[in-house]
This record gives C-alpha cells, sequence and structure tokens, in this order.
C-alpha cells in the first residue's frame, strides 16, 4: 500500500475517530470498497450519473477522493459505476456512505468488543469491514439484498482480510441462522421495523435503524428489546437517512388532476410541510399516501386508494384544500401538525416508538401521549 494511502488513512481516523473506532478506521483502507470506479452527479440533471473511473485518474488523486468525506455512489439503475459504458440515467441503488456518517452510525448503535452484530445492507463493505476489525470477524452478520452488490462487497471484505457471514437475502427477514444477536444496525431506512429483527435480538440488546416514509419524513430509531420480546425507544436527535430498503420503497405515482373533490379552508399553511420534522409528523397521520409540491400547491397522493388531496391559496387570503376518495387525507394530517404544534413543534427526538408482534406506536412525549399507528 501507498504511503499516500497510509497517510490518508491515518488522517481520517485521525479526524473522524471517536476512542472506540480510532483504530477500526486506522487499520481498514477504503479505496478497495470503491472499486475501479464511482459515479458523480451529473449536475444538470438529477437523475443524471457520470462515471470516474480509477484508471482514468493518477493515483493520488483517485486516494484523494477515496478518502474525501463524501458519499460515492457505486451503482445507478442496476449499473455499478465500473460496467458504466458512459453516463446512466435513474436512481442510485449502492453507495460508500460518507465515512463521519458511517462512524456516526456506529457510535448510536453502541457497538463495542463483546457485541454480537446483524448488519442489514452490506452496501460496498466498508462499514462490516470496520466492525470486522473491532469486534471480530465471526461477531459479525451481514445480509445484502442485490446479489451483484454483495458479490462486490464480499470481494473487498476479503482483500483486506476479513471473512465474516455474508448473506445474499433480504434483510427484512435478518439471519436466524446466526441469532440471538446484541445488535441490529441498518444501513438501508425503513418504514417499519421488521418484525425478524425483532425476533432476533436477545433481551437488552438493540436495534438501531434510520426510518423513512413515502412523503420523505426521516427520523433515526434507536429500540431496546425488552423481556416481553416487545422494543421501545425515543428517536435520536441526529437525522440520519440512507437509502430506503428496497422492499420498502413507494409504488410508482400516477398524474393526477387537481382542483376536484370537496373544498374546504385549509386549517394550515401547506408550506408548513418543507419542514422537515412536519413532513415526518404529516406521514405518520397518513402514512400510504405520497406528496409532491407544484409551484403554489401542495399535493397528497394515497395511491393504493385513490385517495387526494391538494391545497391551493385562497383569492381572500388563507389556503383551500380539495380532497377526493375514501380518506381525507388532509384531515387527518391536518390535525397531527395541529397536534404537533400545540406541544411546541418538537424534533423528532420527542417522539418515541413501540413495536410489538401486533403494532408500531409511534408516540408523542412519552408512551402515554397522542400516537399515531405505523402502516402494517
Amino acid at each position: 500500500m501507498s504511503d499516500t494511502a497510509t497517510e490518508l488513512r491515518l488522517a481520517l481516523a485521525a479526524r473522524l475517530g471517536s476512542a472506540g473506532w480510532r483504530e477500526a478506521l486506522r487499520r481498514v483502507p477504503r479505496e478497495p470498497f470503491l472499486g475501479e470506479a464511482v459515479y458523480r452527479a451529473d449536475g444538470n440533471r438529477a437523475d443524471r450519473w457520470v462515471p470516474v473511473r480509477r484508471a482514468e485518474m493518477g493515483q493520488d488523486d483517485w486516494l484523494s477522493l477515496a478518502y474525501a468525506d463524501q458519499t460515492w455512489v457505486t451503482q445507478v439503475g442496476g449499473i455499478l459505476a465500473e460496467n458504466a459504458p458512459d453516463v446512466v440515467v435513474g436512481q442510485p441503488g449502492s453507495s460508500s456512505t460518507l465515512p463521519s456518517l458511517v462512524v456516526l452510525m456506529l457510535e448510536a448503535a453502541r457497538i463495542s468488543e463483546g457485541d454480537k452484530v446483524l448488519e442489514i445492507g452490506t452496501g460496498t463493505g466498508y462499514s462490516t469491514s470496520l466492525m470486522c476489525a473491532r469486534l471480530g470477524e465471526k461477531a459479525v452478520t451481514t445480509v445484502e439484498y442485490d446479489p451483484m452488490v454483495a458479490a462486490r462487497a464480499e470481494k473487498a471484505i476479503s482483500a483486506v482480510g476479513y471473512a465474516p457471514t455474508c448473506v445474499v437475502g433480504d434483510g427484512m427477514n435478518g439471519y436466524a441462522a446466526n441469532a440471538a444477536y446484541d445488535k441490529v444496525i441498518s444501513t438501508c431506512s425503513v418504514r417499519v421495523i421488521p418484525l425478524p429483527w425483532l425476533w432476533q435480538v436477545r433481551s437488552g440488546g438493540t436495534i438501531t435503524t434510520p426510518m423513512w416514509g413515502w412523503m420523505g419524513g426521516v427520523a433515526f430509531a434507536h429500540l431496546t428489546v425488552a423481556d416481553d420480546g416487545t422494543a421501545s425507544g425515543r428517536f435520536l436527535e441526529d437525522d440520519l437517512c440512507f437509502m430506503a430498503a428496497r422492499t420498502h420503497l413507494a409504488p410508482p405515482r400516477p398524474p393526477i388532476i387537481t382542483g376536484i373533490g370537496q373544498a374546504r379552508p385549509s386549517r394550515i399553511d401547506p408550506a408548513i410541510l418543507r419542514n422537515d420534522t412536519a413532513l415526518w409528523v404529516a406521514q405518520l397521520a397518513a402514512p400510504q399516501a405520497q406528496c409532491s409540491w407544484g409551484e403554489d400547491t401542495t399535493i397528497l397522493l394515497d395511491v393504493g386508494t385513490g385517495s387526494r388531496a391538494d391545497t391551493k391559496p385562497a383569492p381572500a387570503g388563507g389556503w383551500t384544500v380539495y380532497q377526493h376518495g375514501p380518506l381525507r387525507l388532509w384531515d387527518a394530517v391536518e390535525e397531527a401538525i395541529l397536534t404537533w404544534q400545540g406541544a411546541g413543534s418538537p424534533h423528532q427526538s420527542g417522539f418515541g416508538l413501540t413495536v410489538s408482534t401486533d403494532s408500531q406506536r409511534v408516540w408523542l412525549g412519552t408512551p402515554g401521549g397522542p400516537d399515531w399507528r405505523l402502516p402494517a
């Protein structure tokens, strides 16, 4: 390994490493996990990605890229960057997350020596290898949904000297063969906590995962599993967001016609939904709905029921909402926002989550406060 790579790796560890993770950062190089190419955003269109190839750069430039505290996309539209013929149009499917966020996630999960960990979402394998360096490879099980991404990651993990249990499959099912785990950590965002995770964690163990919904609201959950098999905890202050689990993605959204259905004045300014926490709250109230904005319009659409709501400024001031379909989406969102505002508009960390086999309940303030059920 070149002196430049060593110097950059040690500098990264010095900048980012907490007492617990500094040595792992010093030991695990990042460049093997980027493979032979990564994508950079085109800049002109959000869905266009340009491959940046290692072979077309000087070694020092490639290493500087690898050790930048930056996320590098490695797969778009099912095409790995090293296989991209030219510009690729599509959505990212895998990436090497910026190292500071990787460390933040590991610290939030409170992983330490002696823990047996299930990682959901191997990705490039960098975080997997950091855990192997600290915990030992036998303590780490990692699950990746995409076979192509999994094969690439396992090759990189092996190249840096580790052999954890690498599983190709749906991480929402966990991996029962190596249970029980002390910690489950997810590097993909989920709509709800998959019940197999609950069943595969020992009593007193934890589940740490970013959560995301179809409106785009996010929160960061850290739950402790109780003796009765339930799990509960508050959301954390950090607003982490990772790519959504592929099986939790929203259905395709058709175009809709606005301004139809029953009309009434809105009790809230629709612009409130551009606040991150307010969007999270709105999503709790209408979890099957998707949200979009026009120049002066906010639109909610529930594809499953065909229910919709849209708002626009009223000529005399305020806003008019139009609602159509079996569900009154704006009624539910409006009531949740007013409840949240009445409690002082707290951040997501002012909420908590309790998970059981029967239900998943987000509560405001305390477990006995106002609550909303996550979708089954």
